[in-house]
């Protein structure tokens, strides 16, 4: 057993929770040795936050590797070689982005839960019911890694028994690779396979709150890994229906994902808004920590947080691993390596919003700012800088978030899945001024595509879905103009939506990849990339884009 680290979960978790008190009776060490382990559930405990705790190393390169290879993001005059050969995809064999070992290491540390969870359960260890939500979480973790090394390196191993304590994990290259639709069925099967597929229950002893994290948003939704192998796929009703039954988290009106616009009266939403009777007052944009769309990123794990975040995982100032976005991202207190690119900007800036402002504010004021001159990329950096002058409020402290998956993907995920399965109206709903516009206010179609938002007094009325704005609805913006084909332009304008709302989240490349294998069609991403290197007068544009027109090289050497 290769050693678990303890991680910030784990002691927020463990040093709170007084279910957990054996652990703390231990022998106190950094790590827990394998005899010392898997005795009970709260050793189980133990090794699922620290894997966790592990598996959060995996955050920086995560985000780098999805945003700097597409088109919303490019390096700084600071950037190194190695992140320059991202931009440029020219990456080399030395490059640190490129070493499968991290991935690999959480992996491992996965199989060898999983090995031992399973003698757990023979040797009555572990209760059944505890056994597989626990299961099933390290399983699901595993598959959503698996996922990435996909994406990004096309064909891997895939190793999902335990090896020995002496494994080094150099060999890991000496392992057959399998292609990546192969990969893609292997997980699905995986996770149709899992016999726990919800969150875990409220009663488990790893859901509990601590110093203000509730750490029901840890771990890895289940249904979403579920939903957006679908997609890859092609299975666009399981996709759809996968999504939807995340989406109806919680009960009827009080669905926890329901994408809202503005609250006028007193702006206590997550929407892009001004204030009442100022709206035409560009002075009057919302714009702080606790109200209004910039709040997503900076506000704490109140009501608003849990109606937008699924998945999250925090850095805390007093545990490893450390925040790497303040350093990756801010120029102030950072070393400002990677900078919104002038696609990105230029895309929010052609966008309109209702009150007929020539720009989308999501973009030059909530994700990206200039600051000193410079653009800066804001949504990781709202709880490391001052709201009002932008400098560090304490440049030793850099608390902060890992920003894995949010409401916002969730509309997007099944408006792409929706568009694909013949309900284009639906889709093109969801993504701009949501279901209030159907006509009648009611689908009457059945599930996944079931939408009541009907809304009336005389007779009382409300439907589940009576508040949806849509994601375009809620950031303040017209709708988009569709011309063409309708089903391949609407699933153009929801890549387009996801490049404006989810920028900068780790997603980019993600789902530029997951479009141009689906039609086909290399131009799809090989434009985009060559766009954002044209508007920064690269030369390597035009040799970007030749090179992007084999799919075989849109995957990193497999170091």
């Amino acid at each position: 057993m290769r050693l678990l680290k303890y991680s910030l979960i784990l002691v927020l978790i463990v040093t709170s929770a007084s279910s957990c008190k054996k652990l703390l009776d231990t022998e106190p060490r950094d790590v827990l040795q394998e005899q010392q382990m898997y005795r009970d559930v709260f050793d189980a405990d133990a090794a699922v936050t620290g894997l966790y705790g592990q598996f959060l190393g995996l955050a920086e390169r995560t985000v780098v590797l999805n945003e700097l290879r597409a088109d919303l993001a490019t390096t700084t005059m600071n950037a190194d070689q190695y992140l320059r050969q991202l931009n440029e995809h020219n990456v080399q064999a030395d490059n640190p982005y490129a070493d499968v070992r991290p991935y690999y290491q959480v992996i491992l540390n996965c199989n060898d839960i999983l090995h031992n969870f399973d003698l757990m359960l023979r040797d009555k260890k572990l209760k059944t019911q505890d056994y597989t939500m626990r299961y099933s979480d390290v399983a699901a973790l595993r598959t959503w890694i698996y996922l990435q090394l996909g994406v990004q390196f096309g064909k891997v191993p895939y190793i999902t028994q335990p090896l020995s304590r002496t494994f080094d994990i150099n060999q890991v290259r000496t392992f057959p690779k399998i292609e990546f639709n192969q990969l893609i069925d292997s997980l699905v099967a995986r996770m149709e396979s899992l016999p726990y597929q919800q969150p875990y229950a409220p009663t488990a002893s790893l859901v509990t709150t601590v110093d203000g994290y509730g750490t029901d948003r840890f771990f890895v939704p289940k249904k979403v890994v579920m939903a957006e192998l679908y997609l890859w796929k092609g299975s666009y009703l399981k996709a759809a229906a996968a999504f939807k039954e995340v989406m109806e988290t919680g009960a009827g009106e009080l669905f926890n994902y329901r994408i809202t616009g503005a609250s006028k009266a007193d702006n206590n939403d997550i929407a892009v808004g001004y204030v009442r009777y100022r709206e035409e007052d560009e002075n009057m944009l919302v714009d702080n920590n606790n109200q209004g769309w910039r709040s997503i990123f900076a506000r704490g794990q109140d009501r608003l947080f849990n109606y937008e975040w699924v998945w999250y995982l925090p850095y805390d100032i007093n545990f490893k691993p450390q925040n790497p976005f303040v350093n990756l991202f801010s120029n102030k207190g950072g070393a400002y390596l990677v900078k919104p690119s002038q696609s990105a900007i230029n895309n929010w800036n052609s966008q309109v919003q209702k009150n007929d402002f020539p720009y989308d504010a999501r973009g030059r004021v909530f994700s990206y700012r200039t600051i000193n001159g410079e653009p800066v990329i804001m949504k990781y950096l709202y709880n490391y800088l001052n709201g009002s002058n932008f400098t560090p409020i304490n440049p030793l402290e850099k608390s902060g978030k890992w920003f894995l998956y949010r409401a916002a993907s969730l509309h997007l995920g099944f408006a792409e899945a929706a568009n694909r399965n013949n309900h284009s109206y639906l889709a093109y709903t969801l993504v701009n001024q949501g279901l209030t516009t159907i006509p009648g206010r009611i689908t009457n179609e059945g599930f996944p595509y079931n939408f009541d938002a009907r809304r009336s007094d005389v007779p009382r009325i409300v439907g589940d879905w009576s508040s949806n704005s849509g994601i375009r609805g809620r950031a303040n913006l017209y709708s988009q103009t569709i011309t063409g084909d309708s089903t391949t332009a609407i699933e153009d304008g929801i890549i387009n939506e996801a490049g404006l709302e989810l920028a900068y989240e780790g997603r980019r490349w993600y789902d530029l990849v997951r479009i141009a294998l689906r039609r086909n069609d290399p131009s799809f991403l090989a434009n985009k990339v060559y766009d954002k290197l044209k508007l920064e007068n690269n030369l390597a544009a035009e040799a970007v884009r030749a090179k992007l027109m084999n799919k075989d090289n849109w995957y990193l050497p497999f170091n």
